[in-house]
């Protein structure tokens, strides 16, 4: 029998990231504090009337042209060997494959982040998800960026939960996306997603993935960081951004493997009863 695929997707920072990635090593090479370039970001967002992505990714652009040192996309890879992960992070994922296997699921790892896909192509955990999709640029002939390639913010989030559904990851693949396709034709249903974030850019995700049938889980640093999330009912588990083995988030995720199992094991047991053979 052909496995189970379950897709376990994840915001990036300050959910596996212990910041969001650019505090690591980009913001402290211009000389500026981490509250400073937000600050700066949000001006230049209503200066222009600019989505936040769009105005962060323009002055990161903006800025290291000004001071000399252009970004590339090697450079922003180089940056994200700097970022650093809350503990048991590096750990976790080959223990949850193991233990899906352990269940007849095929576990599969995605980021959905609305930071720079090549910093996360850069860091120690790139290899271990099936796809990235996250923001970035068009380069030119020099390598600099001049415009945005992709720019997600947290509704086009959503979007993505779609294309794992649909197995359409081919970011320029709008059609595929949005033609009908067959329940029996996708590739990952949706009550086997689990989405994990951290906030606000990961509530409609979340909301998404849950009224699918799927699985939400908040994470925190400090407990009343986000506890939005469990008075607004737009998670199943609320844990503390701890990935080794027993915490919470383990226990969490473990449950929800042995639920997809039980579940999947229902319905073929339901199936061979019922038919008509």
């Amino acid at each position: 029998m052909d496995k189970t695929i379950v897709a376990v997707i994840y915001d990036f920072d300050n959910t596996l990231s212990t910041k969001d990635m650019q505090e690591f090593t980009f913001i402290p090479s211009l000389g500026m504090s981490a509250s400073e370039f937000w600050a700066e970001c949000e001006v230049v967002s209503h200066k222009y009337n600019m989505d936040h992505i769009l105005a962060y990714m323009l002055l990161m652009a903006k800025l290291s042209k000004q001071r000399g040192t252009p970004l590339s996309a090697e450079k922003l890879r180089e940056m994200g060997k700097g970022v650093e992960f809350f503990d048991g992070v590096k750990e976790w994922f080959k223990r949850i494959n193991d233990y899906g296997a352990s269940l007849g699921l095929e576990v599969r790892h995605y980021i959905i982040s609305c930071g720079l896909k090549p910093m996360i192509e850069g860091c120690d955990i790139a290899k271990e998800f099936y796809n990235i999709f996250a923001c970035d640029y068009v380069y030119d002939e020099n390598g600099e960026p001049v415009w945005p390639a992709v720019a997600i913010n947290y509704t086009s989030k959503t979007q993505f939960l779609y294309r794992i559904n649909k197995g359409v990851e081919d970011v320029a693949d709008h059609k595929t996306l949005n033609m009908y396709m067959p329940k029996d034709k996708r590739v990952v249903s949706f009550d086997n997603m689990i989405y994990i974030g951290d906030g606000l850019t990961d509530i409609p995700s979340m909301k998404l993935a849950r009224q699918r049938g799927g699985y939400a889980i908040g994470v925190y640093r400090n407990h009343e960081d986000a506890t939005y999330l469990v008075d607004e009912n737009r998670v199943d588990f609320y844990v503390k951004s701890d990935y080794t083995v027993d915490s919470e988030m383990d226990r969490a995720m473990k449950a929800i493997l042995d639920k997809i199992c039980a579940e999947k094991n229902f319905t073929n047991l339901s199936k061979k009863y019922t038919s008509q053979d």
